[in-house]
Formats: structure tokens, C-alpha cells, sequence
């Protein structure tokens, strides 16, 4: 079993930046690849990017592509989300998952990969 836990959200102004961050705990938590995955009110929740389990590998949703970078730190069972270049349309709770690939450097942008997931940060981007 994986207990996975964000922090960081928070309000910033459009252009600003922010850290959100997944502390995992439970076993096989650097085995597997991890994603970070955004749920607007009103819309669905969608793939923002993951990360292998080594790092080798990392991949983003168009949107998001050259502004956010996803990192993670095995050592510390966490995974971490930069996001510069803030827009109001990144306004969303910020998921963190975890679970997909054991061992793989392949790219998982599907929600279902991911049997694991964390409750959730606020992220709210003001115009």
C-alpha cells in the first residue's frame, strides 16, 4: 500500500510561481513511476506530467510544456511539481499518483494507470 500526501498549493498571481509537493510512504514507492494529474471545477481531471522511476524519463501535457517541471527524490519518498509562468486556467486541485510502470521508463498519462492517489491540493491562479 502507497499513502500518498500534497502540500504547497496555495494563491499566486498570474506569472508567479509555486511549488506543490507528494510525500509517499508505504513499500515500493521509488519502483514505479509517479504523475501529477489537475481537476478543474466543472471539468475533468487531466494529466499534467509524470516522471519514471528513475527520473530517466519525464513527460508533459501541452498545456503545461516549457512552465511546469516534475522531479522527483527517492531518498525522501517525494515527488515535486515547479510550476512557473502561472495562468489562471492552471486554476485546479492538484493530484499527485502513484503506482504505474514497476521499473519502466514508459510514458503513463492515464488516470487509470495509477492505482494510488493523494487527496488533493488547491491551486488557484488570480488574473
Amino acid at each position: 500500500q502507497v499513502h500518498l500526501v500534497e502540500s504547497g498549493g496555495g494563491l499566486v498571481q498570474a506569472g508567479g510561481s509555486l511549488r506543490v509537493s507528494c510525500a509517499g510512504s508505504g513499500r515500493a514507492f521509488s519502483s514505479y513511476a509517479m504523475g501529477w494529474f489537475r481537476q478543474a471545477p466543472g471539468k475533468e481531471r487531466e494529466f499534467v506530467a509524470t516522471i519514471s522511476w528513475n527520473s530517466d524519463s519525464t513527460n508533459y501535457a501541452d498545456s503545461v510544456k516549457g512552465r511546469f517541471t516534475i522531479s522527483r527524490d527517492n531518498a525522501k519518498n517525494a515527488v515535486y511539481l515547479q510550476m512557473n509562468s502561472l495562468k489562471p486556467e492552471d486554476t485546479a486541485v492538484y493530484y499527485c499518483a502513484a503506482g504505474a510502470g514497476y521499473y519502466s521508463s514508459s510514458y503513463y498519462r492515464k488516470a487509470y494507470e495509477y492505482p494510488y492517489w493523494g487527496q488533493g491540493t488547491q491551486v488557484t491562479v488570480s488574473s
